[in-house]
């Protein structure tokens, strides 16, 4: 984290430098996510080639949403790895990035998954067909099994990181539709009504959509630059005017630069203040530590003059 020192009187600049917060690098799930894409394409062909032979549209649905959970982990494991490049001479920030456009990718990819799933299975209403109950059920619960254990080896990154929430939460619903596959399987091994598959399929595709929106939601905002959610920014706003001998602050900005880290850069008023790096430092370590905001750029000003940025509405 950097800060800057400018002096309004436009004669003279001095530039200091905040001091570092605690800002640790994303945890390595790279093995975690080669083992859970491994596990949802070996489920995918069986559910396909079983759903096919059992004639079960509720057990192609599943796999037509574990295989988009096999796109989105595909996706989230190359944004997380590309999120350690280093920065390049272009790309001054890395590519960190990319897990928001990977989540929001993922969410787009259920989104469009689940449509075709929902249409198909009102077209089976028109021409039911038999379905192979217990064929269903096996299958079914492979999946919940396979989905559970993908689950659980993504599951301790899914608090800090959207890229990695949003693929576990989808390997959790595959799972949770897996088991409504396998009562679906029960349903119709009992009573020998098709119809409960495409109606099985349908109540699969709600749960998809339910569980996709929040992420499609945030990762549209975090994709456009919005403040994360987990951010207040007039706590932030307050804390930075509180800050000793500040008594405005004006063009301040909050951005995130992935699915785990934020930016900030404002201008502080001080009158009369001169170069403190103390001050610097220990307001850039109190974001990081207070809002988990771990790139912070602050420029002083003595409040001699009028700042051209100081209006709300000039960014």
């Amino acid at each position: 984290m950097s800060a800057m020192d400018h002096n309004h009187d436009h004669a003279k600049h001095d530039h200091g430098h905040g001091g570092t917060g605690h800002v640790h690098a994303p945890t390595d799930f790279g093995r975690a996510f080669a083992i859970a894409a491994v596990l949802n394409i070996v489920l995918v062909i069986a559910q396909v080639v079983y759903g096919l032979l059992a004639n079960s549209m509720a057990l192609l649905a599943d796999a037509g949403h574990n295989f988009g959970d096999v796109l989105g982990l595909l996706l989230a494991w190359g944004a997380h790895s590309m999120a350690r490049w280093l920065p390049t001479q272009r790309y001054t920030y890395g590519f960190r990035s990319a897990s928001i456009l990977a989540a929001l990718l993922n969410a787009l990819i259920l989104m469009v998954a689940t449509g075709a799933i929902a249409w198909e299975a009102i077209q089976r209403f028109s021409q039911p067909g038999e379905v192979a109950g217990v064929t269903v059920m096996i299958v079914a619960g492979i999946g919940i099994v396979v989905n559970g254990i993908s689950a659980w080896l993504l599951m301790s990154g899914r608090k800090g990181d959207l890229n990695i929430r949003g693929a576990f939460l989808h390997l959790v619903g595959d799972a949770a539709v897996s088991v409504g596959v396998v009562i679906a399987g029960a349903a119709i091994y009992v009573t020998n009504w098709t119809w409960v598959d495409p109606v099985a399929s349908l109540v699969i595709s709600v749960l998809i959509v339910w569980s996709t929106w929040g992420l499609l939601r945030e990762s549209l905002k975090l994709s456009l630059g919005a403040i994360p959610a987990s951010i207040d920014r007039t706590k932030v706003e307050n804390f930075l005017r509180a800050l000793p001998g500040v008594t405005d602050i004006h063009d301040l900005h909050i951005w995130p630069m992935s699915t785990t880290e934020t930016a900030l850069t404002a201008h502080l008023v001080r009158p009369g203040a001169g170069l403190d790096d103390a001050f610097l430092s220990e307001a850039c370590e109190a974001l990081s530590m207070n809002f988990n905001i771990g790139h912070a750029t602050l420029q002083v000003e003595a409040g001699d003059g009028v700042c051209k940025l100081a209006p709300e509405n000039v960014i």
